[in-house]
């Protein structure tokens, strides 16, 4: 089931606002791991991008869930937390997906191709708190 993002919250995943998002995983051993991520959203699912093989891309296709807190950069105790589960991994338009981010974020496209197959997440929402 998905959960709506509150209106009074979707600047924070405006193109326009360039908020980042901190996801966060559960590693084999149990313990957290955090990363700091662009991200696009599309009126219903967060859409996420890494590399095949980097640990990001290993435990979302292992556990298939993920956490995300994204901060207003214009006021960091105005926020919200996104918990959902991962619908969708593919690599096709990966690559476009991160030259889109790199514009968004950059304003350039996305320069560190080199080797890497690119892959693309779609996170549905289930659970959403905001703050602030």
């Amino acid at each position: 089931m998905t959960t709506a993002i509150p209106e009074k919250y979707l600047d924070l995943l405006s193109w326009e606002k360039k908020a980042f998002a901190h996801l966060s995983l559960v590693l084999n051993d149990g313990s957290p791991h955090v990363t700091p991520v662009w991200f696009d959203y599309d009126g219903e699912y967060m859409i996420l991008n890494s590399a095949v093989g980097r640990v990001k891309d290993k435990v979302l296709r292992r556990s298939g869930v993920a956490a995300l807190a994204i901060s207003d950069p214009d006021n960091p105790y105005r926020y919200m937390q996104i918990r959902g589960r991962v619908d969708e991994i593919t690599e096709k338009s990966a690559r476009a997906m991160i030259d889109r981010l790199s514009q968004k974020y950059t304003g350039k496209p996305y320069q560190w191709y080199e080797g890497e197959t690119r892959v693309t997440y779609k996170v549905l929402p289930e659970f959403v708190s905001t703050m602030g």
